[in-house]
């Protein structure tokens, strides 16, 4: 039988940031057993698994699982794991100081094309000196695509700020200041009255290339794109494409296809190409564990988690 107790086995698997997670789940569950990957351990003992792109095979090792942990904002290096137990339950963050780090970031990429330092860069290049009228804050119409945690803090943020912020999801929400729209029946709407699209999707079947050349091509001529959720999210040949031929203003790209960018890809010379390395949100590990350690009393308590994944939807 899995623990049931105030000190439960746990097993982190990080890529190399063990250390960090172990001393702080060990202050927020003092007497808690937690090893790492790489330990040796009764692999029947472990109760719950915290993992971030883990070692191929090692969820089908633990037999007593209550539950397992994403480490990251992602779940899909879980849900592609072979042989995931059906009963066990899957639990992402929910925010672990990312959303304050993704308003940042998207607020600077949006005032990038708001204020045409994109035009500029481009003009330092050709030594040309020609300042452009600024425009006005409310009319840059922004447009976020997925109002997750993080989606919904951004287009909340941006409302704030000025911006004319519209929002598109699977499922209704409702954000005060932001226009919503909801299922692929509205997607084109949303589309056709934005300046700047933000991509704030989850890494889904359903999501994978879905900004590809048609759903492009629906975008006013001279939008901009915003992606700091997955680079498989954009079909990054049809990007170019719509980049090359003026359709698309330019690319703000936190994240691509295959990471790290291999050395010939387009995107690094792409004169309308800004790049980022995967950086516009951590997780801060302390307040993720604070998410994490309360789970785990929940699920000792008999209660449900927060931030339970629908392994359907993806996320």
């Amino acid at each position: 039988m899995p623990s049931q107790t105030a000190a439960p086995n746990i097993l982190i698997a990080a890529q190399g940031s063990e250390p960090r997670w172990r001393d702080a789940l060990a202050e927020r569950l003092p007497g808690a057993t937690i090893v790492t990957a790489d330990e040796d351990y009764a692999p029947e003992t472990i109760d719950y698994a915290l993992l971030w792109k883990q070692p191929e095979g090692l969820v089908e090792t633990l037999p007593n699982l209550q539950a397992i942990f994403s480490l990251g904002a992602g779940v899909e290096h879980l849900l592609a794991a072979r042989n995931l137990p059906d009963n066990v339950p899957i639990i992402r963050l929910e925010d672990a100081g990312m959303a304050e780090q993704m308003v940042q970031y998207h607020l600077y990429a949006a005032l990038h094309f708001m204020r045409d330092f994109d035009i500029y860069s481009a003009q330092q290049a050709r030594g040309e000196w020609a300042p452009h009228d600024v425009s006005r804050i409310a009319h840059c119409r922004v447009g976020v695509m997925g109002l997750g945690a993080l989606g919904a803090a951004v287009a909340s943020a941006l409302a704030d700020v000025g911006f004319d912020v519209s929002g598109w999801s699977r499922s209704s929400k409702s954000i005060d200041g932001v226009s919503t729209y909801a299922g692929h029946d509205t997607l084109e709407a949303f589309l056709g009255e934005v300046d700047i699209l933000m991509c704030l999707l989850p890494n889904t079947a359903e999501t994978t290339r879905m900004l590809d050349s048609a759903t492009l091509s629906r975008l006013p001529e001279g939008a901009a794109i915003i992606n700091a959720a997955r680079g498989s999210i954009i079909d990054e040949a049809d990007l170019l494409h719509a980049l090359d031929t003026g359709h698309i203003r330019g690319a703000f790209l936190d994240v691509a296809a295959t990471e790290p960018l291999p050395e010939s890809h387009p995107f690094w010379r792409h004169p309308k190409v800004r790049l980022t390395p995967h950086i516009a949100a951590a997780t801060r590990i302390d307040e993720a564990a604070d998410q994490i350690a309360g789970n785990i009393r929940r699920i000792a308590r008999g209660e449900g988690p927060r931030g339970l994944v629908d392994r359907h939807r993806g996320y």
